[in-house]
């Protein structure tokens, strides 16, 4: 006989029964926050409020901390260490504000006559640097001035570039590097060896140039005992004597794409410029730091001398320190800039 696997009858299901009653709390909601200006920053319970229970939440000052003593943000401005600390604040913002523009208006002030000069003015620069030997008088004119404090002296001052040619200016210095860059990286473009950074190094290679040119200046200054009463005018007439050299490696490099790098024709276009830039900078720079009988405005100049070496042997060693700096760091520095032209990064 064949038994049954499953019972006849499935037995019915019976849920458990809780032997104790549970008692299930009654929630509430909180009450509504109290109408007061601070009730932004207290807190919607209150020490006094409390469940049916009798069980008190956290109290308003421990839960969240008032500003200064619970007044908000309004008592803690109120506060004298706060308003003492807040006046420290200002005033320091307003004096470094104060310092800031005074040294930028001073810095423009000094630039801007660097940057006047007119059409005229540029040409015959320029002709003067391609043509510089037959030129004369090589000496800047100065006019005079009433004194800035009554009753004080006439002050004495250089003509900007622009009423006179033998000043120096920056206009064409910044031109003549900013297209000296340019036409180098034309040149390598051409040739097919352009690179974007190549900008970047032919802008280095010019300023490390320049500022090893005024590093050398500024050593002869010192050791042969020229003092200067206007640091920032030397500065800026040393960066325009030292820029117009770029005008003469502009036109070497041009002339030399025309006829030829290299060569007789080449190295002759390239010594014509050098000289012409060097004779240039020998007659510009020895009215500024050698005093000339010739010159009869002597005695208006910037440079004095604190030495007690004789006259005549102090003039012969500034003329050799500035035919050395004409002639040696020049053609150093030209030799530079026109041998690296084309060959890219």
């Amino acid at each position: 006989m064949q038994r049954s696997i499953y019972p006849a009858k499935t037995p019915p299901l019976h849920h458990p029964v809780p032997q104790k009653p549970v008692t299930v709390p009654v929630m509430h909601s909180p009450p509504p926050p109290p109408s007061s200006s601070n009730s932004y920053y207290s807190s919607p319970y209150d020490a006094s409020t409390s469940y049916s229970n009798g069980a008190n939440l956290h109290p308003n000052s421990a839960a969240y901390p008032s500003w200064g003593g619970g007044g908000g943000p309004s008592s803690f401005l109120a506060d004298p260490t706060a308003q003492m600390g807040l006046s420290v604040a200002k005033a320091a913002m307003s004096g470094g504000t104060d310092y800031a523009e005074k040294n930028i208006n001073r810095y423009l002030s000094a630039l801007r006559p660097y940057f006047a000069v007119t059409n005229t003015y540029v040409l015959q620069k320029l002709r003067l640097l391609l043509f510089p030997y037959r030129h004369t008088p090589w000496f800047r004119v100065s006019s005079t001035r009433s004194s800035t404090t009554p009753g004080g002296p006439l002050e004495y001052y250089y003509l900007p570039p622009r009423e006179d040619i033998n000043s120096p200016d920056l206009y064409i210095p910044v031109m003549s590097i900013v297209t000296y860059i340019l036409l180098n990286s034309f040149i390598s473009g051409i040739s097919g060896n352009f690179h974007p950074k190549q900008l970047a190094q032919t802008a280095s290679t010019s300023f490390v140039i320049m500022v090893f040119e005024i590093a050398i200046m500024k050593l002869g200054v010192y050791l042969l005992s020229i003092s200067n009463g206007n640091g920032e005018g030397q500065l800026l007439d040393l960066l325009g004597y030292s820029g117009y050299k770029f005008f003469g490696v502009i036109m070497t490099i041009l002339i030399g794409e025309v006829l030829g790098q290299n060569g007789f024709l080449g190295w002759s276009v390239f010594l014509y410029f050098f000289a012409g830039n060097a004779f240039f900078l020998l007659r510009s720079l020895k009215y500024v730091l050698l005093p000339s009988e010739n010159n009869p405005q002597e005695g208006r100049g910037v440079y004095t001398s604190s030495s007690t070496v004789p006259r005549t042997q102090r003039k012969k060693r500034r003329t050799w320190f500035l035919f050395f700096y004409s002639y040696a760091v020049q053609f150093l520095s030209a030799l530079i800039l026109t041998s690296g032209v084309g060959k890219g990064a």
